[in-house]
């Protein structure tokens, strides 16, 4: 058997819900107003402080969203950047060993055509030389012929004890000079 029915018997004839009621002190005013209270203060919670406090959440739940999107976004960012600059980099590597490669080409053409100017002008030089030691041995030869010939006049006059003529001396320089020259 339950308790219940057990108070109720002892308590006499009053209904169950009334002797609860009656043994927890329960008034039936008091309780309206309580309600009435109640839902007072929950409207007005509800109203002035969850509602605020909600749109404060989703309005940081938003701003968190968007803060994450920007991440994001600029992560993707960030990536393409560096691969942008990665291929500039590899750009401006290949563009300068091609730079390099033309200006190793230019000082070998420039060396090319140092070497053959300085090759031509010891050429020029050489030649000049040549031309101004056979000029040099051209005369000297013209000078020693002439000193052989006076030097055979002059033996000549010395062996024989007469004084030659101008003709005897030419006739006797060029006589000289032709047995010279074979």
């Amino acid at each position: 058997m339950s308790t219940f029915p057990l108070l109720a018997a002892a308590a006499g004839d009053k209904s169950i819900p009334a002797q609860i009621a009656e043994t927890f002190g329960w008034n039936a005013e008091l309780f309206i107003s309580q309600v009435i209270s109640f839902c007072v203060v929950a409207f007005l919670l509800h109203k002035f402080a969850y509602k605020p406090i909600l749109g404060l959440l989703e309005e940081r739940r938003q701003k968190i969203a968007d803060s994450l999107a920007n991440a994001d976004r600029i992560k993707t960012e960030l990536a393409q950047a560096q691969a942008k600059a990665q291929e500039l980099l590899n750009g401006a590597g290949i563009q300068a060993n091609k730079i390099i490669e033309e200006a190793r080409s230019a000082a070998a053409k420039v060396t090319e055509q140092e070497t053959q100017k300085a090759v031509a002008a010891a050429q020029d030089i050489i030649n000049k030389a040549r031309q101004s030691n056979d000029a040099e041995l051209t005369r000297m030869k013209a000078e020693l012929r002439r000193e052989i010939g006076r030097l055979a006049v002059q033996a000549a006059m010395q062996v024989t004890g007469k004084i030659l003529t101008a003709e005897d001396q030419q006739r006797l320089v060029e006589q000289t000079n032709r047995e010279l020259a074979a």
